[in-house]
């Protein structure tokens, strides 16, 4: 019997979220782009070993880049010495027009580009990058108070079909 592809149990690649984000920023536009690993980074990412919380990203104007910062990439055991840092710097792969529009859309006051979702489409490693606005406590509390009363909006509905 030939190989096929390793996939998951559930048929699909994991998919690493920042749910944090959500929570510290009002997310606005978002680009999906790529990103360059080396094979051990790839491996540990398919093992679902990063951490997205910390990291952030950076447009450069010329030449036109985006860089990823401080997002750890667990070391990838089996591939003994020849590891990068966990936590390098890392370059994202987009077009000259949209790393721009992301460019412009920082200028704002307060404004950041904040990686929202690490995932795997087509067999490349793809990254959710949004442009997040910094959100002050008292909006923190109203996300707050929403997600709850939905959460109690779900569990009269469920009682109320059970019935």
């Amino acid at each position: 019997m030939a190989k096929g592809k390793h996939t998951p149990e559930d048929g699909s690649d994991r998919v690493i979220e920042n749910r944090r984000a959500h929570f510290d920023y009002a997310i606005g536009e978002t680009l999906e782009c790529g990103i360059k690993l080396h094979g051990p980074e790839v491996k540990s990412v398919r093992e679902g070993k990063v951490s997205l919380q910390e990291g952030f990203v950076r447009a450069d104007v010329t030449p036109p880049s985006l860089w990823l910062h401080q997002v750890n990439i667990a070391e990838y055991g089996p591939a003994g010495r020849l590891q990068d840092a966990p936590t390098r710097t890392r370059k994202l792969l987009a077009h000259k027009q949209e790393i721009l529009r992301m460019l412009r859309a920082t200028e704002a006051k307060g404004a950041t580009l904040v990686p929202l979702k690490l995932y795997f489409k087509n067999g490349y490693a793809k990254l959710l990058i949004g442009v997040g606005i910094g959100r002050k406590k008292a909006d923190k509390r109203q996300a707050i108070a929403e997600r709850e009363s939905k959460r109690e909006i779900a569990r009269a509905m469920s009682r109320r079909q059970h019935r």
